[in-house]
């Protein structure tokens, strides 16, 4: 089993991680927090919900599976080299399992708060269904040569596309309402950090091993701190516009009724 070069970086290496699992682990929170004061989801998009408890399910299957499968473990070192270390973390598997935890707990709160006339859109459904069915179909593709490998690089895959999807219908919804009322801000900017973290993380295996190889050997998690970096900070941008946007039009509305033309210049400024 390919070792660590230097203990510094393999220390380094092991507290990024953490750091990257507890931010990603944390954000979830807020949301969570937010639903359970209000005893009302009302703004919070289901679809976002059903499209990230896909995600993150495909990405458990896809950690544990190489964290924990020798036979997977072989067949990682039989394609990228018996040098290369194995690019799956344990703060990975802990994070997925705990991801998976709560976005269940999200999804029970749906049910026993208010959620006014919101539901699950047919394209949703349609989306997730595909995908599940498209992955049971691979299973029984790599059942008869065993292509394990191959099988778990299919739920890195849908993580990944999942990740993408599941911000949209959030921030059309948000669009939509010119509101972002519900919808925490929280889980966006720890969302960032722990991308940020994690990237550092893999760098750090690089830098030790001289190789490049761990950032495409597990290109959904490259794809996925891509994906917090780039795409959670376009949603936050998004966010914030209308949660300005919906103040001046409190504020506009203050100053017609006769509060006080202060307002304006406050707004102005």
């Amino acid at each position: 089993m390919t070792s660590w070069n230097s203990l510094p970086l393999e220390i380094t290496y092991n507290v990024f991680g953490w750091i990257a699992f507890f931010s990603w682990s944390l954000s979830f929170y807020p949301q969570v927090i937010l639903n359970f004061r209000r005893k009302c989801v009302v703004g919070l998009n289901f679809d976002f919900l059903v499209l990230n408890l896909t995600k993150h399910s495909s990405y458990l299957i896809y950690n544990a599976s190489l964290f924990f499968s020798t036979v997977i473990q072989r067949q990682y070192h039989e394609k990228y080299g018996y040098g290369e270390m194995i690019p799956v973390a344990a703060n990975d598997v802990a994070f997925s399992t705990h991801a998976v935890l709560l976005t269940a707990i999200t999804l029970y709160q749906v049910l026993i708060y208010d959620c006014g006339n919101q539901k699950v859109s047919k394209t949703c459904i349609a989306i997730t269904s595909i995908v599940w069915v498209s992955a049971a179909v691979c299973v029984f593709i790599a059942w008869p040569n065993n292509s394990w490998l191959w099988l778990i690089s299919v739920f890195n895959g849908i993580q990944v596309i999942m990740t993408v999807l599941k911000y949209i219908p959030q921030a059309l919804m948000n669009f939509m309402r010119k509101s972002t009322e519900g919808w925490s801000i929280g889980n966006i900017l720890l969302d960032l950090f722990g991308g940020l973290m994690n990237y550092a993380q893999m760098a750090m295996q690089s830098i030790d091993q001289g190789s490049w190889i761990n950032f495409y050997g597990n290109i959904g998690k490259t794809l996925l701190s891509l994906a917090s970096n780039y795409l959670a900070p376009s949603i936050e941008v998004e966010i914030e516009y209308h949660t300005i946007r919906k103040d001046l039009f409190i504020s506009r509305a203050k100053v017609c009724n006769n509060y006080t033309s202060d307002l304006i210049v406050l707004v102005g400024e």
